[in-house]
């Protein structure tokens, strides 16, 4: 029989994540504003480049992504085991189906029906850009969507592992494919120097200092670590955004709507592969505390790592950049409604699990 750890404690979302819609608008406003009253400090910080990779963006994308990461237990990958019916279900829909629904969606959408809306010279860049976004599944967040639902979570932990560890094999080769099957020309070193930069590099050091804070006070000194890095890790985030949209203001001033148009692909991916993860646990009988978090885990994205990629690979102004902090925009809110989506009808999959 399938061994289910005792749900966690609700999680509680701090007052940034709680507000991080707002907190991601506000940092457009102020990007906006001055990247028009003081255009020249956000092009020094914009020539700031070593190999294609700016400097400043690759100092707070590590402060993103390193905190998070430190939250991972490599040795946890085992524990998911008794729920291999859940972990199947939540790589397949990761690995399998978003990138290439992400990229069919872009199609549809960005070539065809926004197209006469969009600028001509920018299609390309934003369907590049919404496939950087569905090619990596969240790494950080989720714990969080997953304790609000009252998700397993040894089962969470140990599928976050899994990922990360898929991720570093196979986030390039799919982003590769996929930019190429929309004949989107592909940089291939700058995308294997950006695997290595903001992600083998980050989790390589998040590791590490784990280790040593495991070794040198248990896991009370990591939980204060995190307590502590938790903050970082959203203000280097918010501080990015201003940085992105100081270099973006003009474009997204004169095309207002384009932020509106970017994020119906987005949504429908992310509401898709949800109910997607969420029907086929159903129909394999897996426990709800597993399917939530699954289906949770199949539709987020890990947009710190499309951001930074986006920026290595196209620059600061494009519009694949600007497509993946639409990402941003809308991941806080259109997750906690999958949230309240599995909790209205948990007693409707109790009941279709039940069934002999």
């Amino acid at each position: 029989m399938t061994e289910i750890a005792a749900p966690a404690p609700k999680a509680r979302l701090g007052l940034v994540e709680r507000y991080l819609t707002l907190w991601v608008a506000l940092c457009i406003v102020a990007g906006v504003a001055l990247g028009h009253l003081a255009p020249a400090p956000f092009q020094a910080l914009g020539r700031a480049e070593v190999a294609r990779v700016n400097l400043p963006v690759a100092g707070l994308v590590w402060l993103m992504i390193v905190p998070m990461l430190l939250r991972v237990d490599f040795g946890a990958m085992g524990r998911v085991a008794s729920a291999w019916r859940g972990v199947t279900v939540t790589v397949l829909v990761n690995w399998a189906v978003k990138p290439f629904s992400m990229a069919v969606l872009g199609w549809i959408f960005i070539r065809h029906v926004f197209a006469p809306y969009l600028p001509p010279d920018q299609l390309d860049a934003y369907v590049a850009g919404l496939i950087l976004l569905a090619a990596a599944p969240c790494t950080a967040m989720v714990f969080v969507w997953s304790g609000l639902c009252d998700g397993d979570a040894n089962f969470t932990l140990g599928q976050v592992a899994l990922n990360d560890t898929i991720m570093v094999f196979a986030f390039a080769p799919i982003v590769g494919l996929l930019l190429g099957m929309s004949s989107i020309a592909v940089p291939w070193e700058t995308l294997a120097l950006s695997v290595v930069v903001y992600i083998v590099v980050p989790v390589i050091a998040a590791q590490a200092w784990r280790r040593r804070l495991l070794a040198a006070g248990g896991e009370a000194a990591l939980a204060r670590m995190l307590k502590a890095m938790s903050p970082v890790s959203l203000v280097a985030l918010l501080a990015t955004l201003v940085l992105l949209f100081g270099f973006q203001g003009r474009q997204i001033t004169a095309e207002p709507l384009v932020i509106a148009m970017l994020a119906v692909p987005i949504l429908l991916q992310v509401y898709f592969n949800a109910g997607l993860a969420y029907l086929l646990n159903r129909a394999a009988r897996v426990p709800h505390c597993i399917a939530a978090p699954s289906a949770l885990i199949g539709a987020s994205n890990f947009f710190e790592l499309a951001v930074a990629t986006a920026i290595v690979l196209f620059g600061f102004e494009s519009g694949a950049a600007l497509a993946t902090v639409v990402g941003v925009l809308v991941e806080v809110p259109v997750m906690l409604s999958v949230v309240r989506l599995t909790e209205a009808t948990k007693h409707w999959y109790e009941a279709g699990t039940s069934r002999r």
